[in-house]
């Protein structure tokens, strides 16, 4: 399945294209081989975040229906909670955004978090890649919805895009701490419910300090949007294009490499540790009295 990826490159068929993905997000035979042979890619890669219920997924409808009557192809990965019973995914892409599972311009693949902290897939890099590569225009990575915790996605994303509501304007200063240093782009979803205005003048306000640390010549936009009715969305996806033609020849593009390369190493280097064979080792010392976390740390290669 692999060499039939490869050779296909860069019109990967969906069917293709979904079992290297399963093959991939589940560690198979060969995947690094793989990996390594994938071709470098040009495609940008979108992440959408924000606290429950901003509308995430309407957004990113709106924004696929965009995306294809220009006549793009868009691949959509969305990181669902995962089953306490299975780790697989509790929502599917046959719920969100069905009208858009069997079209052939679009590839829509559930992930479940696995327990990931970070709003993300263990293997998210790997399957971003793995989109990339298989000829889309765009690949959309939405995050679960689980609040300040998304910060992951600013590690793995060409451009974040952070979704809020209006109503979040008494958080706004806590958003400091999380969401807000991780935005390229602010979007205010449902802006016709009231206070929208001053709430979208609140965030501009606090804008300078959002960017510092970031590139001195990007300011960060905040665009109003009714994603339920595809307003304001053209606007997002300029405001994307032309975010991603900065992180191409800047030093953020650097620092995403770095991040996606740390992150990806530190996995390798875990990939040996199972936590049912710590507990053994940790069971076994605490009965025999001679038990200290920091020493048995020390003692894992």
């Amino acid at each position: 399945m692999f060499d039939r990826f490869l050779a296909t490159i860069p019109q990967v068929q969906d069917a293709v294209l979904a079992r290297c993905i399963s093959l991939v997000e589940n560690a198979a035979p060969g995947y690094e081989s793989f990996m390594q042979q994938l071709p470098e890619s040009s495609c940008p890669l979108i992440g959408i975040t924000g606290p429950p219920g901003a509308g995430k997924s309407t957004l990113v409808d709106a924004m696929i229906a965009t995306l294809v009557a220009a006549n793009k192809r868009v691949g959509v990965i969305c990181v669902d909670p995962s089953s306490p019973f299975n780790l697989g995914a509790l929502l599917g892409d046959r719920i969100r955004m069905s009208q858009w599972y069997t079209h052939p311009q679009v590839f829509i693949r559930s992930l479940a978090t696995r327990g990931s902290l970070g709003g993300l897939h263990p293997r998210i890099l790997e399957i971003s890649s793995v989109m990339q590569a298989a000829g889309f225009d765009y690949v959309l990575v939405e995050t679960v919805g689980v609040g300040q915790s998304e910060i992951e996605i600013a590690g793995l994303a060409d451009t974040t895009l952070v979704v809020v509501v209006p109503e979040a304007g008494d958080e706004v200063q806590t958003m400091k701490a999380g969401l807000m240093e991780i935005a390229d782009i602010f979007i205010v979803n449902k802006s016709d419910r009231p206070d929208a205005d001053m709430f979208v003048k609140n965030l501009r306000y606090m804008m300078p300090s959002a960017n510092l640390g970031k590139d001195p010549n990007w300011q960060i936009p905040v665009i109003k949007t009714v994603a339920s009715k595809h307003e304001g969305v053209v606007a997002v996806i300029d405001a994307m294009n032309e975010h991603c033609k900065t992180v191409q020849s800047k030093e953020r593009k650097f620092w995403l490499l770095t991040e996606k390369a740390y992150h990806l190493i530190q996995q390798k280097k875990m990939n040996h540790i199972e936590k049912g064979r710590l507990k053994e080792q940790i069971q076994l010392l605490v009965q025999q009295g001679a038990f200290n976390l920091y020493q048995f740390i020390q003692t894992i290669d």
